[in-house]
């Protein structure tokens, strides 16, 4: 038996790697995946492109602008007094937000009234949208409470002491709140599993397609042999690119690396189980290697949508949320973040990790039962 596996072994290595192409996608495909993504891949909103639509052009609305522009959050690009121009950039999509001041924004401030600041920005993104919302909200509240605290010091009389709340904020895990950190693992999880998939969803069409299969047909390997031999590459090349582009997240990304190595590369173990059952199910199913790619990507990509990868699962209608614990990728995502990021360790991760082993032994049973010896 394992003499008749040795030699499997030995030619699907064989077979991967006289291609040098093949090498490209195996080691290089993954390095230039996480470097597109790592830099792509992110929500944090800097250098926002801003037009001044100032009809004051007052000291205090050229405060409030120096302020944004200070924040490092916004860029002006142009000053106008002309509504046409601020519609024509916007449809143009040259500037993300336009701060709106209208004449007498400063007498209104000076005689105690509430003065009018429009932030203006283009919806057609949400997320950063929201985003932008959120940092002119803080700019300007700040900006009020300091004229509040500069009108009560030039006040005549003396001054009671008046209680006050102050919020200090601490984010756990990453202090920075850099969304980096958050994507990247996530990206590690999602690259590992499209190269897995593609790999082993072609190994036994391939065998169709060349004609090898009547070879294997007239051998006394059985099944079992002949499905172990073909994963285990897969799942070698599957640790390799592992390890590989973790090595990049934590060295090129600085993203930190809190938890246990051994239980990063066992829960890894149950993952890449996961993932090379399905692509072999995937391929056991198909009839050709076109069929094998198309039918990969059918999995793949709702799998990454429904992963809470970019969008988070608790928002999803209950429907979609109960089809993402059929996602193997949704629990690989926790376990690697809270290894990561939080350096947690079994104790808190068994849940996921027993849901990879039992998915994947599930899938690996139907693709063994799925496999026959036939040209069918």
């Amino acid at each position: 038996m394992w003499e008749r596996i040795k030699h499997m072994l030995i030619k699907e290595f064989i077979q991967i790697f006289r291609d040098p192409r093949m090498k490209g996608v195996i080691f290089l495909m993954p390095i230039i995946q996480l470097l597109v993504f790592g830099y792509a891949v992110t929500t944090d909103v800097e250098n926002i492109a801003t037009l001044v639509y100032d009809l004051d052009n007052s000291i205090s609305t050229r405060e409030l602008v120096s302020r944004f522009v200070k924040s490092g959050y916004f860029n002006v690009v142009e000053y106008t007094d002309r509504e046409d121009r601020v519609r024509d950039l916007m449809d143009r999509g040259r500037v993300g937000a336009v701060l709106r001041m209208n004449k007498g924004f400063e007498d209104d401030l000076r005689s105690g009234r509430t003065s009018q600041l429009q932030v203006i920005v283009d919806g057609t993104d949400s997320n950063t949208a929201g985003i932008v919302l959120g940092y002119s909200s803080k700019i300007a509240g700040k900006f009020s409470a300091d004229l509040l605290t500069q009108r009560i010091l030039r006040s005549s009389g003396p001054l009671g002491q008046t209680g006050q709340v102050v919020v200090e904020t601490r984010a756990w895990f990453n202090e920075n709140l850099e969304s980096r950190n958050f994507y990247v693992p996530g990206v590690i999880a999602i690259i590992v599993m499209l190269i897995t998939l593609m790999l082993t969803s072609m190994a036994v069409v391939r065998e169709k397609e060349i004609g090898t299969m009547e070879q294997i047909m007239v051998t006394p390997i059985t099944s079992a042999e002949f499905i172990l031999g073909k994963t285990v590459p897969f799942a070698l090349i599957g640790f390799a690119d592992v390890i590989l582009i973790t090595l990049i997240g934590v060295f090129w990304f600085e993203v930190p690396i809190r938890g246990s190595l051994v239980l990063l590369f066992v829960a890894t173990a149950l993952y890449l189980l996961t993932t090379l059952a399905i692509g072999l199910l995937i391929s056991t199913v198909s009839q050709t290697q076109q069929q094998a790619m198309m039918s990969t990507f059918f999995f793949y990509f709702p799998a990454v949508l429904l992963s809470g990868f970019m969008f988070p699962i608790a928002n999803m209608p209950e429907l979609i949320q109960w089809l993402t614990y059929l996602n193997p990728l949704r629990y690989f995502l926790v376990i690697i973040r809270g290894i990561f990021l939080k350096g947690v360790g079994p104790e808190i991760l068994w849940p996921q990790m027993v849901a990879l082993a039992a998915m994947g032994s599930l899938m690996l049973w139907l693709a063994s039962k799925r496999f026959k010896k036939t040209l069918a």
